[in-house]
């Protein structure tokens, strides 16, 4: 049952971000560059990690420890790429507020302090790299949540509305939101059984993000006139 979700939850979220990609690939990209090269990063790291972690459970002791770090370093790289996605979105939501580069000169300093203060805490080189990942990426994805919160609240502040840029938003914190309650949950539990289920609870938060994307970059948005503009209207392009 275990491997059938694997197998369906693989297929599904690959396939929601090679249709999101062929949809920003008519021209959208240009707009969302570093929605583009999450997006690019997340289907390669994940196509890498098929095979290994499928077979996993049935795997010798060195192929499960060549899976562990494969799996460590492909969540170092999209952590960058979460972060710079994020900062750019946040750029891109004040371009009605004055301050705008310290707005983002303090996003940008305030994300390295916390995530360089947090792997100070937490890193062991005495003990399994992911005994002290685990608590550290946590932690980064509690601040992606706080950083998308704060994006969130610019948008609403808005007095043009950027629906399109409201849903990715809202889907990133489903996921931001879902996969750091799912890693402190994870972090505490000592019963395989609920660590799968977990991590089953953490996919579905990420395919969430992707389906909530794929929805809003197919969608037509109208020009936002001001305060009194409605809600966007979906049709397929």
């Amino acid at each position: 049952m275990q491997l059938a979700f694997q197998i369906g939850a693989y297929l599904v979220g690959l396939s929601l971000e090679l249709a999101i990609m062929v949809v920003l690939l008519r021209g959208q990209w240009k707009r969302y560059p570093f929605v583009f090269a999450y997006l690019i990063g997340d289907f390669l790291t994940t196509v890498l990690e098929v095979e290994p972690s499928l077979g996993y459970g049935g795997g010798t002791a060195a192929e499960r420890l060549s899976y562990t770090k494969l799996f460590w370093v492909n969540e170092w790289i999209m952590h960058v790429l979460v972060f710079l996605l994020v900062i750019s979105l946040v750029y891109r939501a004040t371009a009605h507020l004055r301050p705008r580069r310290t707005i983002l000169l303090f996003a940008i300093a305030g994300t390295l302090l916390f995530a360089g203060v947090s792997f100070l805490i937490y890193f062991d080189s005495h003990i399994p790299m992911g005994r002290w990942m685990t608590p550290w990426t946590r932690n980064l994805n509690f601040l992606a949540a706080i950083l998308d919160l704060g994006l969130w609240a610019a948008l609403i502040g808005a007095r043009k509305k950027d629906y399109r840029l409201l849903m990715i938003s809202g889907a990133l914190g489903i996921q931001f939101t879902g996969v750091a309650i799912g890693q402190a949950l994870r972090d505490m539990s000592s019963s395989p059984a609920l660590v799968t289920l977990i991590g089953d609870f953490m996919i579905l938060a990420y395919i969430a993000c992707s389906y909530i994307w794929w929805q809003a970059f197919r969608m037509t948005v109208p020009v936002a006139s001001g305060a009194g503009t409605r809600a966007a209207s979906s049709s397929a392009q």
